[in-house]
C-alpha cells in the first residue's frame, strides 16, 4: 500500500489457520489480569493522555465511526451485523448503532472487567459482549471495526488476530482497522502519557496494509484523521482534503474479504 492508499490486487487467499478458541487470549502483550487492572482506570487514564489534544474520548470515538460511515456511504455499503474487535468498555457501541445503523453489534475483548462495564452500559438484545474464546468465527459478520488493538499484539502474533477477523466475516465483508499513526509526534506524546500503552509496538499504515494483504484481504483505502487539536479546530473542515497524507494522529485502513 502506498501513502495514497491506492487499491491493491487481492492476493490468493492463504490457507486458513487451524482455529483454537483459546488462542486469542494469549496474543496480547498484557495478560487478562493486567487488562482487568487497567480496565478499572481506563477512562481516566485515557482522558489524561488525550487532554493534550483538548478533546475527550467521545470526540475521537464518534469521529472514527463518522469517518467510517462517510466512507461506507461512498462505497454504497450498508453493513448490518458488526463486530467490535477489542471493544474494551464498549465506547464505540452507541456510535456503531447511531451512525452505521447496525442491526447488531458483537464486542469481543480479552478483559472480563471491561466486558462487564460494556454490558452494564450498552448490553441489550442487539449488543452482546464476549471473551474472544466465547465467540467462534463463523463467517456471519458484515463488518469488523477495530480501534487501537493491534499495537497491543506482538508483531509475530498479529497474523493470528487477522485470521480471527477474516474467519468472522462473510465473503465480501469489510474490516475497518483503526490504529495510531507512529509518524505523528502528537500520537507518541499521548501514548507516553497512558500507562496501558507503555509496552505498545506501533505499526504504520504501510505495515498494516502488508499484514492485511498477507491475511487474504484486499486493501481498498487508507485515510489519516485527527490532524488538528482543539485550538486549531477551525481548520478541521480541511481534513478530508488531506486525509490521504500520513499526517493525522490515527489512520483507518479499510479492506474487504474476497
Amino acid at each position: 500500500m502506498t501513502h495514497s492508499g491506492a487499491p491493491q490486487q487481492a492476493p490468493v487467499n492463504p490457507p486458513l489457520m487451524c482455529y483454537d478458541p483459546t488462542v486469542m487470549s494469549s496474543l496480547f502483550s498484557y495478560d487478562n489480569a493486567e487488562f482487568d487492572e487497567y480496565a478499572a482506570e481506563y477512562d481516566a487514564a485515557l482522558q489524561r493522555g488525550l487532554s493534550v489534544s483538548g478533546e475527550d474520548k467521545y470526540y475521537f470515538a464518534r469521529g472514527r465511526v463518522a469517518w467510517l460511515a462517510r466512507r461506507l456511504r461512498k462505497m454504497g455499503e450498508r453493513p448490518r451485523s458488526l463486530m467490535d474487535f477489542g471493544c474494551g468498555t464498549g465506547s464505540a457501541t452507541p456510535y456503531l448503532f447511531e451512525l452505521l445503523d447496525a442491526a447488531s453489534v458483537t464486542g469481543v475483548d480479552i478483559s472480563e472487567r471491561s466486558l462487564e462495564a460494556a454490558r452494564r452500559a450498552f448490553g441489550s438484545d442487539r449488543a452482546r459482549f464476549l471473551q474472544f474464546a466465547e465467540h467462534e468465527p463463523a463467517e456471519k459478520i458484515d463488518l469488523v471495526f477495530s480501534n487501537g488493538v493491534f499495537h497491543h499484539i506482538p508483531p509475530g502474533d498479529r497474523a493470528q488476530a487477522i485470521d480471527y477477523v477474516y474467519r468472522s466475516l462473510k465473503r465480501g465483508g469489510l474490516f475497518a482497522l483503526w490504529e495510531n499513526n507512529p509518524w505523528n509526534p502528537g500520537t507518541r506524546l499521548v501514548m507516553s502519557r497512558v500507562p496501558f500503552d507503555r509496552d505498545a509496538i506501533m505499526l504504520s499504515a504501510l505495515e498494516a496494509g502488508r499484514l492485511l494483504r498477507s491475511g487474504g484481504f484486499r486493501v481498498l483505502r487508507a485515510d489519516f484523521l485527527f490532524i488538528f487539536p482543539r485550538p486549531l479546530k477551525w481548520f478541521r473542515p480541511l481534513e478530508p482534503l488531506v486525509s490521504r497524507l500520513p499526517l493525522g494522529a490515527q489512520y483507518q485502513v479499510i479492506c474487504r474479504k474476497p
